[in-house]
């Protein structure tokens, strides 16, 4: 995981964070007890900045990234564009868009410091991945719209066939 973010610090991204997967998966592989981690579908690195929202910029970032390590799938996106794709208000930070993912247990970001510490944030807790527990962000629990996004993504996310000890709340019973 060092490597992955030593990596991605390379890069000089305004506002940067790993988050998402990265961060949920190694936290529940630690729950579960695994030995070897589980294989991310992808590493998310996001960022913002607002003077430059191409999104071919994105994945020149990718192209630099897979360089130095070939062997992750990496993803590369600015959250300063990213509320277009969510039909949302923009965004103010990527923490805000970290805050409006739709689980609160993938709502999570780290990211290393001018020393290597590692920072994380976690705009609504770590109460929901530490305890196994998968519920929506509060921009997900309101509009039906959203709710069946949730729903859909914890569907075919189908987590407890990897981790057999979480529990996905339902809205929609």
């Amino acid at each position: 995981m060092m490597e992955i973010l030593k990596a991605a610090k390379t890069l000089n991204l305004p506002d940067w964070w790993v988050c998402a997967g990265f961060v949920r998966s190694k936290v529940w592989d630690v729950l579960h007890h695994f030995i070897e981690r589980t294989p991310l579908a992808d590493v998310d690195v996001i960022y913002f900045d607002s003077a430059n929202i191409e999104e071919f910029y994105e994945k020149e970032l990718e192209k630099k990234l897979i360089t130095i390590h070939p062997d992750i799938p990496w993803s590369v996106k600015n959250q300063a564009r990213m509320h277009l794709k969510s039909n949302t208000t923009p965004y103010h930070s990527s923490v805000d868009a970290i805050s409006k993912f739709p689980e609160t247990v993938t709502a999570l970001g780290v990211k290393l410091d001018e020393k290597d510490n590692v920072i994380l944030t976690a705009p609504h807790g770590v109460r929901d991945v530490l305890h196994l527990e998968v519920h929506p962000t509060p921009d997900y629990r309101e509009e039906m719209e959203k709710v069946l996004v949730y729903e859909e993504r914890v569907k075919t996310k189908n987590w407890p066939s990897n981790w057999d000890k979480v529990q996905v709340n339902h809205l929609l019973k």
